[in-house]
């Protein structure tokens, strides 16, 4: 099973989203921007470092949000949610091809990861 972090960044009232890249598996599909947890990191440390590669920018993690186990057929993924504030930086664009901010309620319009879904779905709940 692989560990994944997702941070959930929350910025004037909006929550990032990240549209995965044409070379990427899952390409086109919306998520949560985040990564792979490295063998003996902290979820926290591993979506410090994944925003400020893959985005170039900084984050303070808040709290945990949830856990969700998705099997996409040849991989099994556990999925940890983190509630983020975005603190600096100018997003540069070098593992997804978009990025969005966008409200909550509005979550169900973009063509999510299976695995983001519920975790949109819990956001929509608050």
């Amino acid at each position: 099973m692989i560990s994944v972090a997702a941070a959930i960044i929350f910025r004037e009232n909006k929550v990032l989203i990240a549209r995965r890249a044409a070379h990427k598996h899952l390409a086109g599909y919306w998520e949560f921007p985040g990564g792979k947890i490295e063998p003996g990191e902290e979820p926290e440390a591993c979506l410090v470092r994944e925003l400020a590669e893959e985005l170039m920018i900084i984050i303070q993690v808040n709290h945990h949000i949830m856990d969700h186990i998705h099997n996409y057929g040849n991989f099994t993924i556990t999925l940890k949610a983190y509630s983020c504030t975005f603190v600096s930086g100018e997003i540069i664009l070098t593992d997804h091809d978009e990025v969005l901010w966008v409200n909550v309620d509005d979550l169900p319009s973009y063509h999510l990861a299976p695995a983001d879904v519920p975790i949109a779905n819990r956001l929509m709940q608050k």
